[in-house]
């Protein structure tokens, strides 16, 4: 029996794990009428993902979330190398060349992520319908329908919108005959377990020993971590013969003694660097691990589905809310499909690091780290750069169609890079900063104008746009020591165009009517605004 469909929301979500759920609040938070099933009986107790990076708790702070998680989490603020009970190298994290708020990795557990994402989305009146299986769908030019199995028998259903966001087996990419490109590679096992060591539970710590690699993640639990085998991945349902691994590799790797290990979940899989080339067909999208499949090597994978998700959602808001036209959709797998090739291209690299089977390789292990412990300037690179690679914060999108404006060589934040380039403790410090991290959590676009020396600027037309935000510092946005007028980089007088994700889309030294009112003009939009004054 086929049940009569529920009033129909704008866009049927299929996957309630992290990225499911944050386009779902991001979506919601913005207005737009939201369905979210998963075909689970309900949230998940194991956690898959445990490393939240820098760009991520920008994103947590935009949605009103990042408080929670850091409350949560634990900071990791080392990753550490080992070898026949001796410590290499102890890597810290090196931000200077990317300032952030959050300057740091916070490990925290995934199932705790959709806890706390789960909670904010209710407070927009969404809950998680679990048990709902996406069936079948078709899709016409103005609608995607189909079949959704629930526990009370098949149900139809209609929405404008339909995004997959359920995981790497994606049912909805499969429908959509998008081919998963790429191949698997390694075969690890993971597990988490209580521990009794004399560990720093500060650091990621990574050992070679009896021939391969063991890599130890704290929890925020005290005494709770991840731990990975790159080597001995047998696994025949016995914890305890787990257990003896792991206790004997990490006594020799540590050097310290390993008491009552117990193993609270086990798992073997098998290492897909994967992805697809369109992120859209039509009225229907993907995001995450159904879109892009990683080794978990450097914990990237649900940190760039959640970037994903706030990509899309904010360009979903505004085609579902009638102030563009859908074609603005097309920027989404145009920007977040080269991010997906160059994170294969690092993961690639990252699991042959981490797994290291080369014996000249791990021969030369303490030679090279010795270098390393002894040139400071060679580790601050190496750490930059490691840094750069896995926090997202170097992450731009400068050949963006949303992107216009200064070149390569201008001073930053150029278009296409982020914008909240400030710590913590320069924005507290400056009342232009701390505002402008308040406007981020709009929702909206921002134009944040700084006035010439005669301080008058007509902006008045551009606030009929409900999609753009309109700031004029020293109006409406403090600027009284001219910190945020000097950190980013305007000369006598300018503007800048903030997309919704925090990212700068256009600039100019040019304040004229006419010059503003070109600065918010595009081609997408469904009503185009004036772009002269009378």
């Amino acid at each position: 029996m086929t049940h009569r469909p529920r009033p129909a929301a704008s866009v049927l979500i299929v996957g309630a794990g992290p990225v499911g759920l944050t386009l779902a609040h991001e979506l919601a938070r913005r207005g737009v009428a939201v369905r979210l099933v998963d075909k689970a009986g309900g949230p998940s107790a194991t956690s898959r993902a445990v490393a939240t990076h820098a760009r991520t708790l920008e994103i947590y702070d935009q949605m009103g979330v990042v408080g929670e998680m850091l409350a949560r989490g634990r900071h990791m603020q080392a990753f550490s190398m080992h070898r026949k009970g001796r410590r290499l190298a102890r890597m810290g994290p090196e931000y200077s060349e990317l300032p952030t708020r959050y300057p740091h990795t916070l490990l925290l557990e995934q199932a705790t992520t959709e806890e706390v994402l789960r909670a904010a989305l209710r407070e927009h009146g969404v809950e998680v319908e679990w048990g709902v299986e996406l069936e079948s769908f078709e899709q016409d030019g103005a609608r995607v329908t189909g079949v959704l199995r629930t526990a009370d028998g098949d149900e139809a259903f209609e929405a404008p919108w339909l995004v997959g966001c359920d995981g790497g087996h994606s049912t909805v990419r499969k429908r959509l005959g998008l081919r998963l490109l790429g191949d698997s590679t390694e075969t690890w096992l993971i597990a988490d377990a209580m521990i009794d060591m004399d560990v720093p539970q500060d650091s990621i710590h990574w050992l070679h020993t009896e021939g391969g690699t063991v890599m130890a993640v704290p929890f925020p639990r005290p005494g709770k971590w991840r731990l990975l085998d790159t080597v001995d991945v047998d696994y025949r349902g016995n914890d305890d013969e787990v257990a003896e691994r792991f206790t004997r590799k990490l006594a020799k790797g540590f050097g310290v003694p390993v008491r009552d290990l117990r193993p609270l979940w086990v798992s073997v899989f098998t290492i897909q660097q994967r992805m697809i080339e369109r992120m859209r067909v039509g009225r229907c999208l993907v995001a995450g691990d159904a879109a892009h499949v990683h080794s978990p090597a450097s914990g990237q994978g649900m940190n760039t589905g959640i970037q994903d998700a706030v990509n899309l959602a904010w360009k979903l808001a505004m085609v579902v809310q009638g102030d563009a036209v859908d074609a603005l959709l097309d920027t989404y797998g145009l920007e977040r499909v080269p991010v997906g090739e160059v994170l294969l291209g690092a993961t690639r690299k990252a699991t042959a690091l981490v797994a290291l089977k080369s014996a000249v390789s791990a021969a030369m292990l303490p030679v090279v780290f010795a270098v390393v412990r002894n040139v400071p300037a060679l580790r601050h690179r190496i750490e930059r750069k490691i840094i750069a690679g896995m926090s997202a914060l170097a992450l731009a999108y400068p050949d963006s169609p949303l992107t216009r404006g200064a070149g390569p060589d201008a001073p930053a934040p150029r278009p296409g890079e982020r914008v909240a380039r400030t710590t913590r403790e320069a924005a507290g410090a400056s009342p232009g900063w701390s505002a402008l991290v308040e406007e981020l959590r709009d929702p909206r676009w921002t134009l944040l104008i700084f006035p010439g020396a005669d301080g008058g600027v007509d902006a008045g037309a551009l606030k009929e746009h409900g999609w753009l935000s309109v700031r004029i510092a020293g109006a409406d946005l403090p600027d009284p020591d001219r910190r945020l007028r000097r950190d980013l980089n305007v000369g006598a007088a300018g503007w800048l165009l903030i997309r919704p994700d925090g990212y700068l889309s256009a600039q100019s030294a040019d304040v004229a009517p006419d010059a503003l009112a070109r600065a918010v003009s595009f081609t997408w939009l469904r009503a185009q605004p004036v772009t002269e004054t009378a």
